[in-house]
């Protein structure tokens, strides 16, 4: 009797899913089950930053938004029939080399954008190229998966210190601002990186691109409230951080605080999002009965005949689909083996005019570099007085945990007191920085890198380099070198730097000697 009374809610939960889409529907979910299974470490890492991470909390309700999107198309998209697509596994394989790509250099980001397209390249593959036209959007978004934003933290920061500043001196507010540090009566205040607008932005752009899509239809309008989402979030960002400098004068930097996270935690972003959609209603072009595709225009629509005649049994795709994966993995797997012989020990040199020395600094300085094989750190002295920190590092291979470019790590270290101030010149191809910590300390270090017989200081650059050298099994070792000196009364930091480097002339070839490669 229980089998009985089940069976026609089985059956009638089957017929509502259109013959043609049963067994396709079915072949593009093993075929993402195939791949989310074979590529389950990047999954759980990118899960991890959605719940971790506040920045990307938000994408939490994307696979949301896309099944709701789907759903929306339903009635017209059970008038068209899917048809595997040959073409579709080619997008498949560049999409998971693209992931192979981030993967050999320790780029999360690629990694996980080369998985997420992939899964996109899947359905065109399996559904076909009608089908996919008709789910463009759904398919699109899904690209908000993929957890993007924190790299523009330091120019949001810079962004909104500028805005903040303008409006505490409009607002008569004496304040003088040295980097994200400002200056005013009351104390030092900070646009630090939670203070960047970062996580407001992020979303405000997944956001705004949902409603530009399901309440515009003209391309222009979506044009343009794209860029007063964009827009508004940072100019919102610096009237808050500077409603936070206004309102410590008069209440005290610890109200102001307490005050700031409230009003930005829980009502901030709720309240611009209402400014934002209130500003824009009226503009709404889309009727709410108005349907999101045409099922007879797509089926009628000859580019896409062109297209079809590389239509393929679903089968023989899903599986070429499979084996791109599993091949990709394995030259993955080769790949991370290349690595270059290392000596088993390093050491600094005598440097001509310079003394090693203890360390001495008004405020410890401890640059990152973690998973290096070698590390090296020491301290130099003139017959001046001057000092210099020096922090030399060799890598074998570059990868996730033991990469020389990689955010966070560096001179600038990541959860110390130390905050980016600005810019500062450097010789030879460095990268200069000029930080400052506890609002009174000061210090200006570079940095350069080696990889092969380039030296620099391009992050972009050496991944393309580590990339090249891992695809080809070309094995070479990385070096950064990084030299600091304490800006103070007795000595300028940027004309110390400039003396030490001309110690290490030529400097490729001193970095090489330290690694036992000249």
């Amino acid at each position: 009797m229980r089998l009985d009374a089940i069976s026609p809610r089985r059956a009638l939960l089957a017929e509502r899913i259109a013959p043609a889409w049963r067994k396709p529907l079915a072949q593009l979910a093993l075929a993402w089950t195939t791949i989310l299974a074979l590529f389950a470490a990047d999954l759980a890492a990118m899960l991890r930053q959605y719940w971790d991470i506040s920045t990307y909390n938000h994408i939490l309700l994307v696979p949301l938004i896309i099944a709701r999107l789907v759903h929306q198309r339903l009635p017209e998209l059970g008038k068209l029939s899917p048809q595997a697509w040959w073409p579709g596994v080619g997008l498949a394989a560049l999409a998971l080399f693209v992931w192979l790509l981030g993967d050999i250099s320790g780029t999360a980001t690629i990694s996980q954008i080369g998985l997420m397209a992939a899964l996109q390249a899947t359905v065109l593959a399996v559904l076909g190229p009608r089908v996919s036209w008709a789910l463009l959007f759904p398919i699109a978004f899904g690209m908000f998966l993929v957890p993007v934003g924190e790299e523009l933290v330091p120019a949001l920061q810079m962004i909104t210190a500028k805005i903040t500043i303008t409006l505490t001196h409009a607002s008569g507010i004496p304040a003088v601002i040295d980097g994200v540090f400002i200056d005013t009566p009351v104390g030092l205040f900070e646009v630090a990186e939670a203070c960047s607008g970062v996580k407001f932005l992020v979303a405000m752009v997944a956001l705004g691109t949902l409603v530009a899509h399901v309440c515009f239809q003209s391309p222009a309008r979506r044009a343009a409230f794209m860029a007063v989402a964009i827009v508004l979030p940072v100019i919102a960002n610096g009237i808050r951080a500077w409603g936070t400098i206004y309102i410590a004068q008069s209440q005290g930097i610890a109200f102001a605080a307490g005050f700031d996270h409230i009003l930005y935690g829980w009502i901030f972003f709720a309240l611009v999002m209402a400014i934002l959609l209130s500003l824009s209603w009226k503009f709404f072009d889309r009727e709410i009965d108005d349907s999101f595709i045409d099922a007879c225009m797509i089926q009628q629509a000859k580019w896409p005949h062109t297209l079809e005649r590389w239509n393929g049994n679903s089968w023989s795709i899903c599986a070429a689909i499979s084996l791109s994966a599993l091949a990709m993995l394995a030259w993955s797997t080769e790949a991370r083996s290349v690595e270059a012989q290392l000596p088993d020990r390093i050491a600094l040199p005598a440097i001509e005019g310079w003394t090693r020395t203890a360390s001495v600094s008004a405020y410890p300085w401890h640059p990152r570099a973690g998973g290096a094989d070698h590390k090296l750190v020491a301290t130099y002295s003139d017959d001046q007085g001057r000092v210099v920190d020096v922090v030399y590092t060799l890598y074998a291979a570059q990868e996730d945990g033991r990469e020389a470019g990689a955010f966070g790590q560096g001179a600038l270290p990541e959860g110390s007191e130390w905050r980016w101030l600005a810019d500062a010149p450097a010789q030879g191809g460095a990268a200069g920085i000029r930080m400052q910590a506890l609002g009174t300390h000061q210090r200006v270090a570079h940095t350069w890198y080696r990889h092969g017989n380039w030296t620099g200081s391009s992050r972009l650059r050496l991944k393309f380099a580590n990339m090249a050298d891992r695809l080809l099994g070309t094995p070479q070792a990385t070096m950064m070198l990084m030299i600091s000196a304490e800006d103070t009364d007795g000595q300028d930091a940027e004309q110390t730097l400039a003396d030490f480097r001309r110690s290490l002339a030529p400097l490729p070839n001193w970095m090489d000697a330290v690694a036992g490669l000249d």
